[in-house]
C-alpha cells in the first residue's frame, strides 16, 4: 500500500496510541469495557503510525505524506 501518513501525523498518532493504552489500563471504568475499547483504538493508531498508512485517508483519497505526490 501506498504511505499516506506524514512524518508529524505519524509522530502525534503514536503519541496518541501510547495514552490510549494507557487509558486501557488506568480508566475508571470496567475493564470489560476500557480493554476492549481503548486497546481496538490504540492498536489501529499505532498501526497506522508505525506502516505510514491510514485507511480512513485512503477511502477520503486524503494524504499527509508529500511523498505520495511525487509518486
Amino acid at each position: 500500500m501506498k504511505r499516506n501518513v506524514g512524518t508529524w501525523d505519524r509522530v502525534l498518532r503514536g503519541m496518541a496510541a501510547l495514552g490510549l493504552a494507557a487509558c486501557a489500563g488506568l480508566a475508571p471504568l470496567p475493564a470489560a469495557v476500557r480493554i476492549p475499547v481503548f486497546s481496538m483504538f490504540a492498536i489501529y493508531m499505532g498501526f497506522t503510525a508505525l506502516r505510514g498508512t491510514c485507511f480512513g485517508y485512503l477511502m477520503m483519497g486524503r494524504s499527509t505524506c508529500p511523498a505520495s505526490e511525487e509518486t
